[in-house]
């Protein structure tokens, strides 16, 4: 999943930190509100939620907490964006091990940004938006479908 909507712009400030998200592009109150719909439309059609990991990026972390209400903040689905070639090849490969590997009770939840998504899926999401994808047992990912953001009334 990528996160829900942010305030404008690309990228985060000059003088950017992990870990402050004062420094950071942050969810907008519209991006709130899309990420607690989305958690609701979860729960709606009893999707079953297992482990809830998300980049450390605060949009990515309050994405996952809003709309799963847990969340664990993983290194290896960090924006690959601006990174070395090889670090984006490491995190991708990892990402594809862990959810090749997983068999906890309950749907894998990634929220990450767009980039990593595109790495691991070939598909470009918008805010908000999600791939249902199944692993194979070579770690690659087969596409199920996406799903973008449900609307309120």
């Amino acid at each position: 999943m990528r996160h829900a909507v942010t305030t404008p712009g690309i990228g985060d400030p000059a003088g950017f930190r992990l870990g402050d998200c004062a420094t950071q592009r942050n969810l907008s109150p519209a991006g709130r509100a899309d990420a607690a719909a989305i958690g609701a439309a979860f729960r709606r059609h009893a999707v079953p939620v297992g482990h809830v990991l998300a980049s450390r990026w605060c949009r990515c972390v309050d994405t996952a907490e809003l709309a799963f209400g847990r969340v664990e903040p993983a290194p290896m689905v960090d924006s690959i964006w601006q990174e070395d070639a090889a670090v984006a090849d490491r995190k991708t490969a990892a990402v594809r091990q862990y959810v090749a590997a997983y068999r906890a009770p309950g749907n894998l939840v990634l929220v990450t940004h767009d980039v990593n998504v595109r790495a691991l899926t070939g598909t470009s999401l918008s805010q908000g938006e999600m791939v249902v994808a199944r692993a194979r047992t070579d770690g690659s990912l087969e596409v199920v479908g996406t799903l973008g953001v449900p609307r309120r009334p």
